[in-house]
């Protein structure tokens, strides 16, 4: 696939329609892609000529992360009292450089925090202390930006600070919690596209004063895989690290259950990203500052960095689609289904 384009995997440039392979494919292996850059992505096993999707799944034991349980795994730290009372969270967060299954037969050399695409959910709530450890045990200089309102020693920017923490250095960053709402945080190294586009995100949620209600809790953060590491476009598309997953695992939900979807866009090499739902309205919150929603809608669009709160309840049972409103995106790997139950 010398060259491959995501509209080559679209139209099954390797010879084959996506989704299309039967598990029973031919056993001749093919050559890797080409690329720039550093790194491999490279198919093989079972004679694949472009990534199985749809007739089977990844290994989510080898590659140390599952995005069923990832999308409801808050991760709220260390938590302790400082002299006075307040709360004190801390983290440790660290760099590394591992291959990853992103579809069956197809793997991707991924920089990541703590082994999974994307990076652990951080919550606390808003006027907290944080303390967020990060040691760097990948071959690559890395840091952590994080969104929110902090002083600029602690932003993670190159040259500002402690700036780029090199392979084998660690950092403390240390700052409040301040202001409530959906955030993220990503790596700040130059190549700044690449160093998002291998992996380098996660979600950080501050909650407000007063919790919100109560509600099925979630976190999806969409994004994509240059395969061909030539910061040319995306090859596949996901929502939390591996594309097709809600289709071939949907999402269990409740009828009647109010449903909080914290929604992230961290894409690469593409302008925007959507979310759109089937069958059903929600309240969107756009960055989560604000209690009071600003439309009820089916259909959102993301720049990249920008998030939102999507809140719902599912009036009837039964399966609803959920999926990027870019048909391309969708058909590449950006579909999941809820499955509604009594």
């Amino acid at each position: 696939m010398p060259g491959a384009s995501r509209r080559g995997f679209l139209l099954g440039g390797a010879g084959v329609a996506l989704g299309a392979i039967p598990a029973t494919a031919p056993s001749a292996d093919p050559a890797p892609p080409a690329h720039t850059g550093h790194g491999t992505a490279h198919v093989h096993g079972g004679g694949i000529n472009g990534p199985t999707f749809r007739g089977g799944s990844v290994d989510h034991a080898a590659n140390g992360f599952n995005p069923t349980p990832l999308l409801r795994d808050f991760d709220y730290g260390k938590v302790s009292k400082l002299p006075g009372g307040r709360t004190l969270r801390e983290w440790e967060i660290y760099a590394t450089d591992r291959e990853i299954e992103v579809a069956p037969g197809l793997k991707f050399e991924a920089w990541t925090f703590n082994n999974r695409i994307p990076g652990p959910t951080l919550r606390c709530r808003a006027g907290d202390r944080l303390r967020v450890r990060f040691v760097n045990a990948s071959a690559h200089p890395h840091t952590m930006h994080f969104h929110g309102i902090h002083p600029a020693e602690m932003d993670g920017t190159p040259g500002i600070g402690r700036g780029v923490i090199e392979p084998g250095g660690d950092f403390v960053y240390e700052f409040d919690a301040v202001p409530f709402g959906l955030h993220l945080y990503h790596c700040h190294v130059g190549p700044l596209a690449e160093h998002i586009a291998r992996g380098m995100y996660g979600t950080f949620i501050i909650d407000p004063p007063e919790d919100r209600p109560t509600a099925d809790e979630m976190v999806m953060v969409m994004h994509g895989y240059n395969t061909t590491f030539d910061a040319q476009g995306n090859q596949l598309y996901a929502v939390n690290g591996i594309p097709f997953h809600y289709m071939n695992e949907p999402i269990r939900v409740k009828r009647g259950e109010l449903v909080r979807i914290y929604l992230v866009n961290v894409l690469e090499y593409d302008p925007i990203n959507s979310f759109h739902l089937h069958g059903n309205f929600f309240d969107y919150y756009p960055t989560g500052t604000r209690l009071e929603p600003s439309e009820y809608t089916d259909t959102v669009v993301q720049a990249q960095g920008q998030r939102g709160i999507c809140e719902l309840r599912f009036p009837h049972p039964g399966k609803y689609m959920f999926h990027a409103h870019k048909s391309e995106f969708a058909e590449l790997g950006w579909m999941g289904f809820f499955e509604v139950t009594e």
